[in-house]
């Protein structure tokens, strides 16, 4: 029996998954919109006590970072298609959203809030600092095209690739990439504050290749990060390199 989703029903579930957040509880927290975002699927893949069953399954705890939850949910609806043509699967769709949540949540974490949006905000912090009214459209573009790949691409590559999802997010190497995004960022505002420095001791005659200075002080800062040296040692380089640069410009 062919239970493929057909397009109506993919199109009902793409506005639902920017949804997933509309509703949380202390107890299960994204449970309900999770449920929501898949609900048109399971109503055409269940009737009956079928379907009751399936909505007491989406009702369990889950909690993930809301943008890669996509490609988890997208994976679940496959093994729901799996399971309601009888075809049974390695690990039940319960078993799959608990084992995916929580790393896929560090990862979404790891790359949106901590790596693409402060590099985001780098880069058009280059065009407001010109006076320029493309920065919050640079900002919102550069954010925003991988947000919403995820969202909509992860979602089908999801339900595509099932259990295999997995595979394919590894393959990304998504925790590098967002330490790369770091690293890009730390560069990016080394050159940005050697600029305003530069533009600023010009402006108040001192000599200005010390902003230059200042860029071979961030990254000396980004190799430290690379190396994992401690937070507080680097604070403590800092202060002592600004104590230095006072010295010498007084």
């Amino acid at each position: 029996m062919n239970r493929k989703l057909p397009a109506i029903i993919i199109a009902q579930i793409l506005p639902r998954l920017f949804l997933l957040q509309a509703s949380w509880n202390f107890e299960r927290l994204q449970s309900l919109g999770a449920l929501y975002v898949m609900a048109p699927g399971l109503r055409f893949l269940y009737q009956g006590q079928e379907l009751s069953m399936a909505f007491q399954r989406h009702l369990s705890y889950f909690n993930t970072h809301p943008y890669m939850a996509s490609p988890v949910l997208g994976a679940a609806l496959a093994l729901e298609e799996s399971g309601a043509t009888g075809k049974n699967s390695v690990l039940g769709v319960t078993e799959f959203k608990e084992m995916t949540m929580a790393p896929y949540a560090a990862m979404g974490d790891a790359l949106f809030w901590g790596a693409l949006r402060p590099l985001s905000a780098g880069v058009s912090l280059f065009f407001a600092v010109k006076g320029s009214l493309w920065a919050p459209v640079v900002f919102l573009l550069l954010f925003n095209v991988p947000h919403l790949w995820m969202r909509v691409g992860g979602f089908f590559h999801g339900y595509r690739s099932g259990l295999q999802v997995v595979e394919v997010l590894q393959r990304r190497s998504l925790p590098d990439l967002a330490l790369r995004i770091k690293e890009a960022t730390v560069v990016l505002l080394g050159g940005l504050t050697a600029f305003l420095s530069f533009q600023l001791m010009e402006n108040e005659k001192i000599f200005p290749l010390w902003g230059f200075g200042i860029l071979a002080a961030i990254g000396g800062i980004a190799w430290m990060i690379h190396r994992r040296v401690s937070v507080l040692f680097m604070v403590m380089f800092v202060v002592f390199l600004l104590l230095v640069m006072t010295w010498f410009g007084s």
